[in-house]
């Protein structure tokens, strides 16, 4: 019998922040057995378009979000607990709203879940990033971004997110720790960096509300130089639209711009990092495959 692999998102006025969510669910739905999309009551027609794609695997539930949760993000892991509890596969896809699966991995990442689900030991898979900035030419390279988190979990275990980027595992009722891992042997697409600055700044205007801090000015302009690499793959099919229609094309850094201490930091880690080999991103997980 096939395992069985739910997909799921939450996403709310994601057409106002410029969410390219569309593409994202586009991108798994080949992969999943069905999509869960929780769908906060915004003012844009964010859930209009979710029911546009029009697929028998994509099942909605629309929420209200709390406003008045204003604590380290927890509003995000809200939402994307409630989709997660509503799925029914053996495993669990959790893509953000503007991350993407690039079709090509698709096969590679069906195998893995195959390969390790008879395993216990591995709670989750791991995708290792591309985190686009400024245009769709360039991308992150800085231990500052995370560069692998998991996106795959099993489904069948007690599993809870602090926020909405990761999960913590509990079992006997004991304080959360991190999932133990395999590698995905594939790629997430991250793209929300290059949406146009003018969305990117109101989604940060929101996210400092659920966070609880100071509303970041953003400037793509305005970066260390040194942290970014030419991206020399292809992008996936799914994205191709937004891409050409509601992101940045062009990266114009600021000849004068100086780096700020936390950016001469990543760039002496990522200097040690060469030297070596090791990798000083943020992890939350444990590899054990």
């Amino acid at each position: 019998m096939s395992v069985s692999i739910s997909g799921f998102t939450f996403i709310r006025n994601g057409v106002e922040l410029g969410f390219p969510f569309e593409a994202s669910i586009r991108s798994l739905l080949p992969l999943v057995d069905e999509f869960v999309v929780a769908v906060g009551q915004g003012s844009d027609d964010t859930l209009e378009r979710v029911r546009a794609i029009a697929d028998p695997k994509i099942r909605i539930i629309e929420t209200l979000w709390n406003e008045r949760m204003a604590d380290r993000g927890f509003v995000y892991a809200q939402q994307k607990m409630i989709a997660q509890y509503s799925c029914t596969g053996d495993w669990a896809f959790y893509l953000e709203g503007d991350e993407v699966v690039h079709e090509a991995d698709l096969a590679s990442i069906r195998a893995s879940v195959e390969r390790h689900h008879a395993n216990p030991a591995v709670e989750a898979l791991v995708f290792d990033y591309y985190h686009f900035y400024g245009s769709p030419q360039w991308i992150s390279i800085s231990p500052g971004w995370y560069r692998r988190e998991c996106r795959l979990i099993r489904n069948t275990i007690r599993s809870y997110a602090p926020d909405g980027q990761y999960w913590l595992v509990t079992t006997e009722h004991k304080r959360g720790r991190n999932p133990q891992a395999a590698l995905a042997q594939a790629h997430i697409y991250h793209y929300g960096w290059i949406r146009r600055n003018e969305d990117m700044q109101k989604k940060a205007d929101q996210v400092s509300k659920y966070w609880a801090t100071p509303a970041v000015q953003v400037q793509y302009s305005q970066f260390d130089r040194r942290a970014l690499a030419p991206f020399t793959g292809t992008h996936p099919q799914a994205v191709q639209e937004w891409l050409a229609n509601d992101a940045e094309q062009v990266l114009n850094i600021d000849p004068n711009y100086k780096p700020i201490p936390k950016e001469n930091k990543y760039h002496f880690m990522r200097q040690l990092e060469t030297l070596t080999g090791l990798d000083f991103s943020r992890k939350h997980f444990k590899l054990v495959a």
